[in-house]
């Protein structure tokens, strides 16, 4: 059984960065123990220290706003009677107001392993602003879901965004604590930084073998199967096919109303990616895109979750349902994120040229091989902040 850092937290040594302290926390649905216990309960109930505030980051404190981009207002907790404070609202860095009745702040939200999720640029946010104020900043670890692999490209510096802040590939393979330590050595992200690691996690578990339960970080991540195919089905949303949500297999049925899905499936199937099957699919969306439209398309089913390349097969997936219908094919179009100038593909991407490299038919194996060079260099920068 994995321990994550929200039991280990509260016994000797580490309960020595809380005590006397006011404390805030950081928090989302998935912030419970393998009991169920959420952290904000908890901290609450215990007498080394008090809990003054709770923040959230995307989708809300308790995982209320189902869609991307959705910002929402503080509040005070009901069971608590603490301020709760949106991180994904008016601002996404939390204001010297926000931190003026606590000493330490602490972050403990589930992370899926993948670049663009939000959830680790809030805890870098926090971190630099805890560094301004003068707050100390813990992080409870958690486990990465899909894995230590790696891959994808590093994000270029011309797209950094809220959906990619620092120069890292789409699938890092590291927890949120080592992300922690990786972004105040290397990206100064300055701050007094604590990690509380898990005991029992081993880089190459399954989710399933932690003994942990999963909850939903997000509205549409149901099962740990959503979070390994994320790394490439979250690509579909910088284009108008549909990335399944408004169905209940979010990111892994992919489609569109003109989509030929039995053809869709025959050729993503001849490149032969191992640890996946695609299979051809028709659904019709209840909310979202095409939402009410019946979509033709494929389910991702994934069958060796270590062997599978989420990111590049959905580069060639997204590259072969535009070459079917290049004329109702379209590119989303700005805002994205928080961004109002670049498309958002090129945002989820960290990059144009995979972009134009599907515009112009390039050869994508050529692209993937491009990707090695600076992805050996990740590995070894990453090496160094490594707690498993």
């Amino acid at each position: 059984m994995v321990r994550t850092g929200l039991e280990r937290i509260f016994e000797a040594p580490f309960i020595d960065l809380l005590k006397s302290e006011r404390v805030g926390l950081i928090v989302n649905p998935a912030t419970v123990d393998p009991k169920f216990r959420h952290a904000a309960d908890l901290f609450a109930e215990k007498p080394e220290f008090k809990l003054t505030a709770l923040f959230g980051p995307q989708h809300g404190i308790r995982g209320e706003t189902q869609d991307n981009m959705i910002e929402w207002s503080g509040f005070n907790d009901p069971r608590s009677g603490v301020p709760v404070f949106s991180l994904y609202g008016e601002s996404r860095i939390p204001t010297p107001d926000m931190l003026e009745n606590l000493d330490v702040l602490v972050f403990d939200v589930q992370d899926v392993g993948t670049r663009v999720y939000t959830f680790i640029y809030t805890m870098a946010l926090a971190m630099q602003a805890c560094g301004r104020a003068g707050k100390r900043f813990v992080v409870l670890d958690r486990p990465n879901p899909i894995g230590s692999a790696v891959s994808g490209n590093i994000l270029e510096p011309a797209f950094t965004s809220f959906v990619g802040l620092y120069p890292i590939p789409m699938q890092h393979g590291m927890t949120v604590g080592e992300l922690a330590l990786l972004f105040k050595a290397e990206f100064g992200v300055a701050c007094d930084l604590a990690v509380v690691p898990m005991e029992g996690w081993r880089r190459d578990m399954q989710f399933e073998e932690t003994g942990l339960p999963w909850i939903m970080p997000s509205p549409n991540m149901p099962t740990p199967d959503t979070a390994r195919v994320y790394p490439g089905g979250v690509i579909f949303e910088g284009a108008n096919i549909s990335e399944g949500r408004g169905t209940t297999r979010p990111f892994e049925l992919i489609g569109a109303p003109w989509v030929d899905p039995h053809a869709l499936a025959v050729k993503m199937n001849s490149f032969n990616f191992t640890g996946v099957f695609f299979r051809e699919c028709w659904f019709e969306p209840t909310f979202h895109k095409w939402h009410g439209e019946r979509c033709g398309g494929v389910q991702i089913h994934i069958q060796d979750p270590a062997a599978f390349p989420a990111y590049f097969a959905c580069v060639r997936l997204l590259a072969e349902i535009r070459a079917q219908s290049p004329d109702r094919f379209a590119w989303k179009q700005p805002p994205y994120e928080y961004e109002y100038d670049k498309l958002p593909i090129d945002l989820i991407f960290g990059t144009d040229k995979i972009r134009l490299a599907i515009e112009s038919g390039d050869d994508l194996c050529g692209l993937e091989t491009s990707w090695r060079t600076e992805l050996d260099s990740f590995l070894e920068l990453r090496s160094k902040h490594l707690l498993y």
